[in-house]
């Protein structure tokens, strides 16, 4: 049997079908840098600075880099459709609509898009428009994410965003007015942030019925403002008992958790996500993005270029601004694929597996039997599931199949 990594080294993935297939956008400007985020983003300059220093943003060329980079990609995907598409960042709604309309039909020209196709943008409530989220929804933006955080202004202003709890619950009543499904983002285990304070950001929440919730915890990333400057968090006790009250408020309220961090109603899951944690396929383009496409005998992934600046000149300059472009070494899959699935309530089908690895399960036996002995996998024959347990120590789950 085998279950070492010498014996997945001398193994080549054998995929009989594909996996589904998404296309990434990473739009890297915003207004301001918040202090807790890691995400490839860059405060957006003024004109004038933008002639001194080259760091501003020049909508047309950057969108002239993102088709580029799309087409470069075809090759790649021949005869697959696109079943989703999500465009983050950043602050993807400073795009202009003119701009968006332009993106999204040079999208649809190049690619085959699922008649459904769900195309989520982000969007910071500082920047909501009425009459740009109508031309949003026109281009064919179908759902938007809101960065709302939290809706306290004391919160709002530890976490530098630039709105405030009434422009936040301002922005999700315009989104409803246009957009089919609308997901609120939420932190909890914030700065000073009390059990009465998180349920009142819940219970703000819950009144719009938005038909989705991210319900995230603040973690101090590296090279960020709050991990060289930490401000004072709750106490992991706190925060475990703010994340089983509002888990409660959620399920109450007839939201599932589906995934670690990311609560539906009955059949409004997010397709782009589920796809990223199913480990199907993505197209990434823009600066930074990364993306994962697989071939009948192998996966690939790729990484752009990080800064915006020097992404569109290496996409000018020679068609492509890959940094790393590599197939992923069979020894490296399982984990891989666990450290995706494990993430999701229901897990997948043991078939998953070989579907979207294209190797065989038993590979892996021995790190399942572990797994289900600590009580962290559901012991299901047909199931890779993590218990309630294992989503609570996803992490020490997720480790055994490194």
């Amino acid at each position: 049997m085998l279950n070492s990594p010498q014996s997945i080294l001398s193994l080549e993935p054998q995929l009989k079908a594909l996996p589904p297939l998404s296309l990434y956008i990473h739009f890297p400007w915003c207004e301001r840098k918040c202090p807790y985020c890691d995400f490839n983003s860059h405060q957006i300059k003024d004109q004038s600075e933008n002639s001194k220093n080259g760091q501003g943003f020049d909508e047309a060329r950057y969108i002239n880099a993102l088709i580029t980079d799309l087409e470069s990609e075809l090759p790649h995907i021949w005869g697959r459709q696109v079943h989703s598409i999500f465009i983050g960042g950043g602050t993807p709604s400073l795009l202009s609509p003119e701009g968006m309309d332009r993106l999204l039909s040079a999208i649809r020209a190049r690619v085959n898009l699922e008649p459904d196709c769900e195309i989520t943008m982000e969007a910071n409530p500082g920047s909501v428009e009425a009459e740009k989220f109508a031309a949003f929804a026109k281009s064919g933006i179908n759902r938007i994410s809101l960065g709302i955080q939290s809706f306290q202004d004391a919160q709002l202003k530890i976490l530098g965003r630039i709105h405030n709890g009434v422009e936040a619950k301002h922005a999700i009543e315009i989104a409803q007015q246009y957009f089919k499904s609308v997901n609120l983002d939420l932190m909890y285990g914030l700065p000073q942030q009390t059990l009465k304070d998180a349920k009142a950001d819940i219970e703000t929440a819950l009144s719009f019925k938005t038909p989705h919730l991210s319900f995230y915890n603040l973690t101090l990333e590296p090279n960020t403002y709050f991990a060289n400057f930490p401000p004072k968090l709750p106490s992991e006790d706190e925060i475990d008992a703010i994340f089983e009250q509002n888990l409660a408020l959620l399920e109450s309220a007839g939201y599932r958790r589906y995934e670690v961090s990311a609560y539906a109603k009955k059949d409004q899951e997010c397709k782009h996500n589920l796809n990223y944690w199913r480990f199907g396929d993505y197209i990434g383009i823009g600066a930074g993005a990364h993306g994962k496409i697989s071939f009948p005998d192998r996966i690939t992934r790729q990484v752009r270029e990080r800064h915006p600046q020097t992404y569109m000149q290496a996409m000018e300059a020679k068609g492509n601004a890959l940094m790393e472009s590599r197939k992923i070494p069979a020894k490296d899959l399982p984990f891989e694929f666990m450290l995706n699935v494990l993430r999701l309530s229901d897990g997948v089908d043991t078939s998953t597996f070989t579907e979207r690895t294209g190797l065989p399960l038993h590979i892996i036996s021995k790190q399942l039997n572990e797994a289900s002995q600590k009580g962290l996998l559901d012991p299901h024959p047909t199931k890779l599931k993590a218990t309630t347990q294992g989503l609570r120590y996803l992490n020490n789950l997720q480790e055994l199949f490194l």
